[in-house]
């Protein structure tokens, strides 16, 4: 039988499976929808995640700003975008990572499917 995941070489599939493992990662990116979450968590960040319970692999995929590294520890795009947010990043940022190939590539990529 053939999964999706081996129909799509490289990406990590977010499935139940990586929710269940992303939880601590996710919550904790959404409790950055409020200012006061996010300047606690730039004051202190080790404190912040402990809060949280993140994984040993989570936490070093935070410290690293590894964010291909937090999709790959069960988080979640949408919620990860928060705390990308933080780092300076934006989702072009992100999507350029995920596909090896410069934000303007990227950004150029994004227009000409957008054109058909």
């Amino acid at each position: 039988m053939t999964t999706e995941a081996q129909l799509i070489p490289g990406t990590t599939l977010f499935d139940g499976g990586a929710a269940r493992k992303g939880y601590a990662l996710n919550a904790m990116c959404f409790s950055f929808n409020e200012k006061a979450n996010r300047d606690a968590f730039l004051a202190d960040e080790s404190s912040y995640m402990d809060r949280y319970g993140l994984t040993p692999e989570q936490r070093e995929s935070v410290v690293s700003r590894d964010i291909l590294g937090m999709i790959a520890a069960g988080g979640n795009i949408y919620y990860l975008a928060k705390l990308a947010g933080i780092f300076g990043l934006n989702v072009q940022d992100v999507g350029s990572m995920q596909t090896g190939v410069s934000v303007e590539k990227f950004k150029e990529m994004l227009l000409a499917q957008g054109r058909g």
